[in-house]
């Protein structure tokens, strides 16, 4: 095997009873976990906001922005449930750059797992004890999952891992709302049969255990466009979209239909400005078809403190260092307009 195992990491357990929970965390925990699942079950008519960095990338920007957010979420809490991003795990399309503060607790320096790991929950912990605000995180690495699972509010899995068997049934496992995103071809069909496995039961191999999921209710479907053949950027984010998603999933059996617009990635084709845009577009269809209003629960939105993306290399404070992400002013004012609109 042409590896070099040169250093054993501590296990999920380990690092928890390290950098344990408070019982007031718990229960705020309790408390923010059942408000989400009451919006993908229909009892609560609020939207939710999944909003943040492309990928997180130091902790003191990050935690400023969620900072940000959770007086904003004050304001508009009888309307929006807002669930910061704090995505410390990086897909790449090459497999090369910046894989997120799992590999890179500093971009500026070397790849350095073990504090990687420590710098993720402590970053995911400082997030809920100084603003309230329980945050979300793509499930990249399944196996990694446990590190941050009795803190994480929303999980969603990529357009990449949608399709692979491990991250489906894994998602069958967890007590999170677990959006899967239609992959990168737009195959609704992969979509579909991606929720469908993750509500089901399985038993499987899991970290050196053979487990038995009970199947998690809260999958549901995340719309983020997709690329046709010519390597176009094609969305799916249209009235016509939402209406044949919805005739789909209405015949599929699945539990709490539900979809959160990514309005950023091919959607958008990566022109983040046009994320305020798509999202007004989605709440006009949500006026205008009684259907698309109760399947559509949200938005996923890329945010930072300032407009746009730079090179690593440029330490601008803020600013994304992978996909370009919206800007905290505008950021801010598209909460206040989503809000005026949820009815």
């Amino acid at each position: 095997m042409n590896m070099n195992f040169f250093r054993k990491l501590p296990i999920p357990k380990e690092v928890k009873e390290q950098f344990p929970l408070s019982q007031d965390i718990i229960d705020l925990k309790i408390k923010r976990d059942e408000e989400i699942k009451k919006v993908f079950t229909g009892e609560s008519n609020k939207m939710l906001l999944v909003i943040g960095p492309c990928s997180a990338d130091k902790e003191e920007p990050v935690m400023d922005y969620i900072c940000r957010l959770a007086k904003v979420q004050e304001k508009v809490k009888d309307k929006l449930i807002i669930i910061p991003r704090i995505y410390t795990n990086k897909p790449r399309t090459t497999g090369l750059g910046y894989k997120g503060m799992l590999h890179q607790p500093d971009p500026t320096k070397d790849e350095d797992m073990l504090e990687g790991i420590v710098s993720i929950r402590k970053l995911h912990t400082r997030a809920i004890v100084e603003t309230g605000l329980t945050c979300a995180d793509e499930m990249l690495y399944p196996e990694n999952h446990r590190y941050l699972n009795d803190l994480l509010a929303y999980v969603a899995i990529g357009a990449r891992s949608v399709e692979d068997q491990q991250h489906r049934i894994v998602a069958s496992g967890i007590h999170a709302p677990a959006g899967m995103k239609n992959p990168p071809s737009g195959d609704i069909s992969v979509m579909i049969n991606s929720i469908k496995a993750a509500q089901s039961s399985h038993t499987f191999l899991y970290r050196g255990w053979e487990v038995k999921s009970q199947g998690n209710p809260l999958a549901h479907a995340i719309l983020r466009g997709y690329i046709n053949a010519k390597g176009d950027s094609v969305p799916n984010y249209h009235y016509e979209d939402l209406s044949a998603l919805y005739d789909i999933y209405s015949k599929s059996g699945l539990e709490n239909m539900a979809v959160i617009v990514d309005s950023n990635h091919a959607n958008s084709g990566k022109k983040y400005l046009e994320q305020i845009r798509i999202c007004n577009e989605v709440l006009h269809s949500c006026r205008h078809n009684n259907d698309i209003k109760k399947m559509v629960k949200g938005f996923m939105i890329e945010s930072y403190i300032e407009d746009g993306a730079q090179k690593i290399e440029e330490g601008i404070y803020g600013k994304s260092i992978t996909d370009p992400c919206l800007g905290w002013e505008k950021s801010e004012q598209l909460i206040y307009t989503i809000a005026d609109q949820v009815v």
